[in-house]
């Protein structure tokens, strides 16, 4: 995936020049218990939620660090805090996006780049809308605002933390869950 992702930030830079923000925001779920889960459902989902982050990051950070300016937002889960039944191929990809992130705005943070993390707790999406009306009930009776997140709770702060006014914050992870984890 890596070559896909260096020719794709190729591209890019030619069409539209030097990339200033990345937003590493790919995601699926694959739900079983870790008894009932096939080592190709684990590494399908550590491929698509984690190693993705890496392989976009490492195409773009070349050119951030030529540059002397970045910001990259990764886009995590309140799962990769709390843990989910049935999901520690999710957790742990999530979790490892917040682990990343520490790391690589450590290793940034002098360079002007910023690397910051967002964990959205239960947003209205594509992939959400499968889940069963008497399962999601009880999802959003447990998140103390009451309602899921809509994309653009969780745009607003990609937007912020993409802002250059932004550039004093780093190596954080933006909880946006309605209270689900507190």
């Amino acid at each position: 995936m890596i070559g896909e992702a260096v020719g794709l930030v190729e591209t890019v830079t030619k069409d539209f020049g030097p990339i200033d923000v990345l937003i590493n925001n790919a995601g699926i779920t694959i739900d079983k218990t870790l008894r009932n889960m096939s080592p190709d459902q684990w590494e399908k989902v550590i491929g698509v939620d984690l190693s993705s982050v890496f392989d976009c990051s490492r195409a773009v950070i070349g050119q951030m660090l030529e540059r002397g300016y970045g910001r990259i937002i990764n886009i995590s889960s309140v799962v990769g805090q709390k843990g989910n039944f049935g999901q520690t191929n999710y957790a742990a990809a999530k979790a490892g996006i917040i682990g990343f992130t520490k790391a690589l705005a450590l290793e940034t943070a002098k360079k002007g780049i910023t690397v910051n993390a967002i964990a959205p707790g239960v947003v209205k999406t594509a992939m959400t809308d499968k889940i069963p009306k008497d399962v999601m009930d009880k999802i959003v009776e447990s998140i103390p605002i009451g309602r899921l997140a809509e994309p653009s709770d969780i745009a607003r702060a990609i937007v912020f933390l993409a802002d250059e006014k932004s550039s004093y914050i780093t190596g954080q992870v933006m909880g946006i869950n309605g209270g689900f984890y507190m």
